[in-house]
């Protein structure tokens, strides 16, 4: 199995938000033709593709559409895993997320440097121009959980529990895989736990992860179409 991370790895990083009052509006991102061709090889050559990110179901399956039938979905950073239809919860976050969410939503709404506020199924994602320490000190308060920045988000999870790799080990026991057997490419902080989970784990920017091989940065490819283009051309 191959686990790829989607921002900076299958699509170009960075998300484009815009907030007005109660009203959140955020750009989807559709996978490239030639990604979606390489995805369709790799499956019809016995590759089990898995997708993991901090996205929301629904934004994965509109940017996924077209290779749905050939994919799982892990998403909200390994909250929960979509495979053909069926829907694999792996944590249950409701009730820590109830508390924090009035206060984080406050401090969105206030301060300027927040570009949006987006409550999701299983987490809480703070779009922010940079680090807001009010957010992080909000969050430390709070025992249960803790903040994930991305470098253009904080993502609020379950202190530990709460992470990529919880969703690949799950995924694992679905396809009744072992580690060995499984390949994963990250580039961002939240993909750390990912990669140590993954037998295999590519870094897609070893400034921000560190895998035990590297794709270097590449202005005209992105990371996903390198290690897949590398691997169709491999004869076994």
């Amino acid at each position: 199995m191959i686990v790829f991370d989607v921002d900076g790895v299958l699509v170009p990083r960075g998300t484009k938000i815009k907030q007005v009052g109660n009203t959140t509006t955020l750009q989807t991102k559709i996978i490239n033709k030639k990604q979606i061709e390489q995805i369709k090889k790799l499956y019809k050559k016995g590759f089990l593709i898995n997708i993991s990110s901090g996205r929301g179901l629904y934004m994965l399956q509109e940017m996924f559409r077209e290779i749905l039938p050939f994919v799982s979905l892990t998403y909200e950073c390994g909250s929960a895993t979509w495979y053909k239809g069926k829907i694999y919860q792996h944590i249950n976050s409701f009730g820590h997320m109830l508390d924090i969410f009035p206060k984080l939503k406050k401090i969105a709404v206030k301060n300027k440097k927040v570009k949006g506020f987006e409550p999701k199924e299983f987490i809480i994602t703070i779009h922010c121009k940079e680090r807001i320490k009010e957010i992080e000190n909000t969050v430390k308060r709070d025992k249960n959980l803790v903040t994930v920045w991305n470098g253009e988000a904080y993502d609020v999870l379950i202190k530990k529990d709460q992470t990529k790799a919880l969703g690949l080990r799950r995924v694992m026991k679905i396809f009744k895989l072992k580690k060995r057997n499984v390949m994963a490419i990250g580039d961002n902080y939240n993909d750390h736990e990912l990669l140590e989970e993954a037998g295999v784990a590519i870094s897609a920017d070893k400034r921000r992860v560190r895998g035990k091989f590297h794709i270097p940065l590449d202005g005209k490819f992105l990371p996903a179409d390198i290690l897949m283009q590398k691997i169709l051309s491999l004869k076994n």
